[in-house]
């Protein structure tokens, strides 16, 4: 039988197979590069370029196939104030990583939050006040001996911004050198900004060697931080392995590296519903946003066992938006976590005193039964503290306590 034209023509236009495909890195690269132009700023004497040591390095390729350099350990740690008030767990899982993985790492006292929050909710602050922040926690962190791991998505995109203004404008150079010569703190700038998921994609390996739980059970949906892989887009992390190299490969890859599910869902590039400025002047939209444009999603066409993300505004907004849509009988009800809660419960963390899950919103019980957790047993183990803390035998619980 003849074939027709519209036949002919889902011939031509069909997609290649996965083994027969080229390739190919979309969009243009771009001409500068920021590593190149701070070391060019350096040799000027205009700052200092704080290095990572070359015996402490893991590189990976960003969108366009330059190399990034991720620091294995030594590393400062850059806290997130939503992460510390919002979901706890977040942070002390990604010290409790390195603490299972023998790492030496510094948890700062003196560090300032980034003030990015004025920037994208309000624009009330100015390019000197953001950038002396910047440069003053890098300075910190430089003077202790130890490189910036930075745990926010949203401080990271800042930084990464906040970059490219001091590269491109001496005048702001200057301001900012004088305001840091009043705090009597060198003029330092990391050759890298690291966001710590990209520790974690680069320790998705050692992870694995210590997993203790079997997560091959598990389908997990992952949302990409926009401020992870949207602000200075060249700098994240990609794989040829992943999405053919079109989706930023961080999440992902310890998903599969744990033996998990990665599913797919139609509105993966999609917002959480954050926003920032959207979740102070139009909460309402922000969790619609995040329930029917992601949560419904994820729900209808993968059906996941978790959500995984890597910012803070993503897990607080996708996890802590549930409640509303459900009171409203909408199709939600998938926890949400981080990556680093995630592969911490995979390598036997506890999930109350470690990882936290308690601050979490959405029923996670069924995920821990999934996965081979006793949470009864577990939250019984927590309440023993909790008593501890309420009778004044401890003021707060150690990581001894926590382990």
């Amino acid at each position: 039988m003849a074939s027709t034209p519209i036949a002919e023509k889902q011939v031509q236009f069909a997609p290649k197979k996965a083994k027969d495909r080229i390739f190919d890195r979309k969009g243009q690269v771009p001409a500068e590069y920021y590593r190149e132009q701070l070391f060019e700023l350096e040799a000027k004497g205009e700052l200092i370029v704080q290095r990572i040591a070359d015996d402490n390095v893991i590189e990976v390729d960003n969108k366009f196939g330059r190399k990034k350099r991720i620091p294995i350990q030594n590393t400062w740690h850059h806290k997130s104030c939503g992460q510390c008030g919002h979901i706890p767990g977040y942070s002390t899982s990604i010290y409790w990583l390195h603490r299972k993985l023998g790492l030496k790492y510094h948890d700062p006292r003196d560090q300032t939050s980034c003030t990015a929050w004025n920037y994208y909710a309000s624009s009330a602050s100015n390019p000197v006040a953001q950038a002396a922040v910047a440069l003053r926690n890098f300075a910190q962190a430089y003077e202790d001996g130890y490189f910036p791991l930075i745990h926010c998505g949203t401080s990271y995109g800042h930084y990464k911004e906040t970059r490219s203004e001091l590269i491109h404008h001496p005048e702001l150079r200057d301001q900012v050198r004088r305001v840091l010569d009043k705090l009597k703190k060198p003029f330092v700038f990391p050759e890298e900004i690291v966001h710590y998921s990209e520790w974690v994609h680069v320790m998705r390996n050692r992870i694995k060697e210590h997993q203790v739980l079997d997560f091959s059970n598990l389908t997990v949906t992952v949302h990409p931080a926009c401020h992870y892989h949207k602000l200075v887009v060249e700098d994240a992390i990609y794989d040829k392995e992943l999405y053919d190299g079109q989706r930023t490969a961080v999440v992902s890859a310890l998903v599969e590296t744990l033996g998990s599910k990665v599913a797919n869902y139609s509105t993966w590039h999609d917002c959480c519903g954050f926003g920032f400025r959207h979740i102070l002047v139009s909460r309402d939209f922000s969790r619609s946003f995040a329930t029917i444009r992601k949560i419904e999603r994820m729900k209808e066409e993968a059906n996941p066992d978790v959500t995984l993300t890597h910012d803070t505004g993503c897990v607080t907004t996708l996890d802590k938006s549930q409640f509303a849509a459900k009171a409203h009988g909408r199709n939600v009800g998938i926890p949400v976590l981080s990556d680093s809660q995630f592969a911490a419960l995979a390598m036997g963390a506890h999930p109350y005193k470690v990882c936290q899950l308690h601050w979490h919103g959405v029923d996670n019980k069924p995920l821990m039964e999934k996965m081979g957790i006793d949470h009864e047993k577990a939250w019984a183990e927590f309440q023993v503290q909790v008593e501890r803390i309420k009778a004044g035998e401890i003021e707060y619980m150690s990581w001894e306590d926590a382990e």
